[in-house]
């Protein structure tokens, strides 16, 4: 959620993806349920050997004979005889203003080869990557020289506050506001429902991540007829979508990022940096400190530092290259890497993502109309998570002054699903373990797999035998655990074992997610 669009988002499938689209004229004559497949352009999918092509579906749903806006999609057709054939799997990755092109390729991670019998799906939903028209507002907004996140004074806070309504105005002056007033969940939810029947089939199964599992439960909610299997990967709560999410969001990111402190600390012997968690804790502090005074090289200041680990609240898969960075920094004084950690998480220079993530997260549910509420609730919840919380605060911040309506969110209720299996770790920042349980208690149909003191984010299938059989099983057979009486998970799996520091440095990624809710 919010910076894994990532979700995500899982961990390296949220860059934008070009396809190949029909031609301008076939796309206005063709029936609005109709896929014109062709080749996908994304040296990924063509490896995969992915079609891609684009859906026309309405942009508001309430006058399907009016405007037309194009999704674009991506297709890995199942490697099985037709006999075995199991039906569409659609996936989305998170965000919102995840890109979900790549995720057609995930069967190939399913253990067993259970992921062949399917055609795996992604699309970009709209707004979001190489759908049509796709939303930008200011692309360079998340640069350098930022305010500090953290308003210690009354011009910092006026500065931020009169940035987060230029972020909104801009997004009303260069987008549609008809496609800024029908870019709720429900609008996407509908969409699948439009991928279904051009798709031809009856049922859906669907796989999501993060905010995808928030896709799910709507899609659940009002297409169960339509929902065949579902995997529900780190899920959403639904009773705070988005303002109280996001404050709970704050404390857990914070919650984790200790636990790196701790991490680092027993390796001290790699990274210098400390002994103990509080050591290390005060290390990372002190940095903090002197960046607020005078930004490294002239570009990491506080925001920047701040962003970059904040992917150690999420993945325990980058604790290792943020270890490295966090000692080339402190140590030989290295803000190069840092800058390279910090361009290659925030997608510098493009703003889609997280228009979009404004764009949903400000209409599906009306915020706070009052910054003294937020100010008040910012500043209470930053006494327990000092690191994130502001951050977070002024990421969100546009929604005060955003130029759509919003709506009301849909009251989910699983009742008539058949089956759904979910995964959660309990220490999940982005999605907490709660959410899990509230969902499970919603989906009598649902199975739920805890990995009790993980960190990570939808990250599956990524290597835990415990965890990924179970997934090959439920998909190839609908194989669910027993489901345990109570509030609780009903199998439990112990999370992937701690990285371990490698003997030579980390290198920067070529491709990292972009920022990521829900």
């Amino acid at each position: 959620m919010r910076r894994v669009l990532i979700t995500a988002l899982a961990v390296a499938m949220l860059a934008s993806v070009a396809v190949t689209a029909p031609a301008v004229a076939a796309e206005e004559t063709q029936p609005a349920e109709t896929i014109t497949w062709g080749a996908c352009t994304d040296e990924t999918l063509i490896k995969a050997g992915a079609e891609c092509g684009y859906l026309s579906v309405p942009l508001d749903y309430s006058r399907p004979r009016g405007e037309k806006i194009q999704l674009a999609l991506s297709r890995v057709k199942h490697k099985t005889p037709d006999a075995r054939y199991q039906g569409v799997m659609l996936t989305n990755p998170g965000g919102p203003g995840g890109s979900g092109l790549l995720l057609a390729t995930r069967g190939t991670r399913v253990p067993n080869r259970a992921g062949d019998a399917y055609d795996w799906v992604g699309f970009d939903p709209r707004g979001v990557g190489s759908s049509k028209p796709a939303l930008s507002c200011v692309p360079d907004y998340m640069d350098y020289n930022r305010p500090n996140y953290v308003p210690t004074t009354r011009q910092l806070e006026k500065t931020w506050l009169r940035r987060s309504k230029s972020y909104a105005d801009a997004c009303a002056e260069k987008n549609s506001r008809a496609l800024l007033e029908n870019i709720k969940t429900t609008d996407t939810v509908k969409d699948m429902e439009s991928i279904r029947k051009a798709l031809r089939v009856e049922q859906l199964n669907f796989y999501g991540y993060s905010y995808g599992t928030y896709l799910g439960q709507v899609y659940g909610t009002l297409f169960p007829q339509h929902v065949r299997r579902m995997v529900l990967d780190s899920t959403v709560d639904p009773r705070n979508v988005w303002y109280q999410a996001n404050l709970n969001q704050d404390v857990a990111f914070d919650v984790n990022l200790n636990i790196w402190f701790g991490w680092v600390a027993s390796h001290d012997a790699v990274y210098h940096l400390g002994k103990t968690q509080a050591a290390v804790k005060q290390v990372f502090d002190e940095q903090l400190k002197k960046l607020a005074a005078v930004p490294a090289g002239g570009y990491i200041g506080p925001d920047e530092f701040i962003d970059v680990f904040q992917q150690a609240s999420y993945y325990q898969l980058r604790w290792t290259l943020l270890g490295d960075a966090l000692a080339k920094f402190v140590n030989q004084g290295d803000w190069q890497t840092m800058k390279g950690l910090f361009e290659a998480f925030g997608g510098r220079g493009d703003d889609n993502g997280y228009a979009v993530y404004l764009a949903v997260q400000c209409t599906d549910v009306k915020w706070p109309p009052s910054w003294q509420q937020w100010k008040r609730d910012n500043w209470r919840t930053y006494q327990q998570a000092p690191y994130f919380t502001w951050q977070n605060a002024w990421f969100n911040g546009p929604c005060l002054y955003w130029p759509a309506k919003p709506g009301k969110p849909v009251k989910v209720d699983g009742s008539k699903v058949p089956s759904v299996l979910m995964i959660g770790e309990t220490l999940d920042a982005a999605t907490p373990y709660e959410g899990s349980l509230e969902v499970r208690s919603r989906f009598p149909g649902a199975r739920l797999i805890g990995e009790p003191g993980g960190t990570s984010h939808a990250i599956t299938p990524r290597g835990n035998a415990c965890v990924d059989n179970r997934i090959a099983d439920y998909l190839a057979t609908g194989a669910l655990p027993e489901r345990k009486p109570g509030r609780t998970a009903d199998v439990e799996c112990a999370p992937l074992p701690l990285p371990v520091p490698p003997p030579a440095p980390a290198s920067v990624p070529q491709a990292a997610t972009s920022r990521v809710p829900a």
